[in-house]
């Protein structure tokens, strides 16, 4: 992973911009929807630069750029004509310890801009490290077409409610069951229904009923690209996985990162974890299946394409 992916807080974040062109533009009108602050340097404007100045949004110097303006800024976009002027200033921003990104030059980029679909505080950032952007495009449309604009009111919501259930909902184990039984009886959905969904999901975590646990059981030797679609919910809902051997990297990355890992316990306390409503995923080679199977039948045994 050559680029790891970070959201930053842009609250008092300082952003300069080198360039008023089309690409300029573009990179404007993205950050314009955050709430850093953005400087721009550029003899000339375009009319959508003008239009950010006049509602005074953003801080316009109309002039070529030096290299004794890169520095006191956080983040640094460079996207004039000139490809050497370019460089020259990413070194100086670079020797100042400022991130800089010059527009259409990887080699000179410290960070890049992933496309990005905004849901308000839902969003989606996708890259392919540059190599691929007409491809970033293609599945950022798919995914617009997939999320739908509801989600940013749904979210909002959300969040004006973490409060309340932080104070009503002490567990956080209850409370991660609290918001999946609100979204399953939700959805992505806003409307006038989401307010009664919250208070059902409320009311049934106040009832203390027990949910019923899970066991998963998947042959260690079953590859992650033959794994069946329908169980990738499953195991975003894992409390704890357990395995004697080491988990392949490629199945590692489909399993919830923030379950717990360790070996396979004694029956009885699978029985017990079971019984507080525990979600468990066991792999392990056939034989040993074969014998939590015959002890669990109630265990979900995965198979390649199917559960």
């Amino acid at each position: 992973m050559q680029y790891f992916p970070l959201f930053v807080d842009t609250k008092a974040l300082s952003v300069l911009i080198v360039g008023a062109g089309e690409v300029a533009s573009r990179k404007l009108a993205l950050l314009a929807r955050t709430e850093a602050i953005i400087s721009i340097i550029a003899p000339v404007t375009t009319a959508e630069v003008d239009g950010f100045e006049a509602k005074g949004r953003i801080n316009v110097m109309r002039r070529g750029a030096s290299l004794e303006d890169m520095q006191g800024f956080d983040l640094i976009y460079l996207a004039t004509a000139d490809e050497q002027l370019n460089i020259d200033l990413a070194g100086a921003a670079t020797q100042a310890g400022i991130w800089c990104n010059v527009v259409d030059n990887p080699k000179y980029c410290r960070f890049i801009t992933p496309s990005i679909i905004d849901r308000g505080r839902l969003v989606v950032a996708i890259s392919t490290a540059g190599a691929a952007p007409v491809f970033a495009r293609s599945l950022r449309a798919r995914l617009e077409s997939w999320l739908p604009q509801s989600l940013a009111p749904l979210f909002d919501f959300v969040a004006q409610n973490r409060d309340k259930v932080q104070q009503n909902v002490v567990d956080a184990k209850d409370r991660r069951v609290l918001w999946e039984q609100f979204f399953e009886l939700n959805g992505d959905r806003w409307d006038k229904n989401t307010q009664a969904h919250f208070q059902q999901a409320m009311a049934v975590s106040q009832t203390k009923t027990q949910c019923q646990g899970m066991l998963l059981l998947l042959d260690n030797h079953i590859a992650a690209q033959w794994l069946p679609l329908g169980v990738m919910p499953l195991f975003s809902q894992l409390d704890c996985i357990y395995s004697d051997i080491t988990i392949a990297f490629e199945l590692n990355e489909l399993l919830r990162r923030d379950a717990e890992r360790k070996a396979i316990p004694s029956f009885e306390q699978i029985r017990l974890n079971l019984a507080r409503g525990e979600r468990m995923l066991i792999v392990a080679g056939k034989a040993e299946l074969a014998v939590l199977n015959a002890e669990f039948p109630q265990a979900q045994c995965i198979k390649a394409g199917s559960l």
